[in-house]
């Protein structure tokens, strides 16, 4: 038998030099590692905790009247897209970590399809579509998980919410249930951005406004949090679970957004915002905005970002909102700065 005495102290000795080391190189314990330890694996998406998972999409409504929403935290990436009479409506992704209850669950729209291409065969939660639009969602690549195809035991009515705005998803149940059935979901994967310190270019800003026809969000950084917390139609973008949803990243993608050939069911036209092809924006990470170029060359690809003397920006690891918009932002800078402009 082995005696535990030689590895006590060889674990002490361990222990005493990696002290060691840090007081008398402490910039060089970021490469140190300790043996038998290992580091949760990250996300590809997002760079959150918890590796990379199948993915699930679900679309969630965004009207004042679907707040608090449900899960929206442990989203990876959420998109915020324009919809019928200029409000907006999300696709949440989840991979790290899909939580129990999600929702208000909406619709899907035409602008989806192309936009989740670049993510594989991914599973799409929504509540329904119309019918025009229907034959085109069953041939895109995508799994069908919609609430026509589950239970009202997997997609469920709260209670104490009004409908449209009541439908929860139970991700844990639906997840069960594909699983059962042997349905195989794409992975999250690498989609065209990394992770990494931040460019030495950019403009400090405290505010930024961002908005559609009939909807709008205001980011505000919290150096506290190390993020933007985020306010919805000019109040605190409160979660059901009481946490204000923020980005790590907020990525600012100006978009052709134009009519197209479907309509809600009281007439009002379908935008489709183009996602495929090149353009500029913003990325805004660790207080500062930077001027951006972005580009995606096809369906089935990431999509990339670089400054405007075409040096990759990398994003910060953690959640990640894009908006998609066909307006300038609206950048406030802190008091000490503001002679100062963002570059373009």
């Amino acid at each position: 038998m082995f005696s535990k005495k030689p590895i006590a102290l060889f674990m002490a000795s361990l222990s005493l030099a990696v002290v060691v080391i840090a007081l008398v190189h402490p910039t060089s314990m970021s490469s140190v590692r300790l043996p038998f330890i290992k580091s949760e694996p990250l996300n590809s998406i997002s760079g959150r905790p918890g590796g990379d998972g199948p993915v699930l999409v679900v679309k969630i409504d965004d009207t004042r009247a679907s707040h608090p929403q449900i899960g929206l935290e442990d989203a990876d990436i959420i998109y915020v897209e324009q919809v019928e009479g200029g409000l907006t409506r999300l696709a949440a992704v989840f991979s790290s970590k899909i939580p129990d209850r999600i929702g208000p669950v909406r619709s899907a729209r035409v602008s989806d399809i192309e936009l989740l291409a670049q993510y594989g065969r991914v599973g799409f939660a929504y509540s329904g579509a119309q019918s025009k639009f229907r034959p085109v969602l069953a041939q895109a690549n995508i799994e069908n998980l919609s609430a026509e195809r589950n239970s009202s035991q997997i997609y469920t009515t709260d209670p104490a919410r009004i409908p449209p705005y009541a439908m929860v998803l139970r991700a844990d149940l639906l997840m069960q249930s594909i699983s059962d059935k042997g349905i195989m979901l794409e992975k999250s994967k690498s989609m065209g951005w990394s992770f990494g310190a931040a460019p030495k270019i950019g403009k400090a800003v405290s505010d930024i406004h961002l908005s559609w026809p009939a909807s709008s969000y205001d980011a505000h950084w919290s150096e506290k949090d190390k993020r933007w917390l985020l306010d919805h139609a000019g109040q605190e973008n409160l979660a059901e679970s009481g946490v204000q949803l923020g980005a790590s990243t907020l990525v600012i993608q100006k978009v052709s957004i134009t009519p197209s050939i479907y309509k809600d069911k009281v007439g009002g036209v379908t935008p489709f915002s183009a996602t495929v092809g090149s353009g500029s924006g913003y990325i805004a990470r660790n207080g500062k905005v930077f001027a951006a170029k972005w580009n995606r060359a096809s369906e089935d690809a990431g999509t990339s970002w670089t400054a405007v003397n075409g040096e990759e920006i990398t994003f910060e690891k953690g959640q990640i909102w894009v908006a998609l918009v066909d307006k300038e932002p609206v950048f406030t800078e802190p008091i000490a700065d503001a002679t100062t402009s963002i570059p373009k």
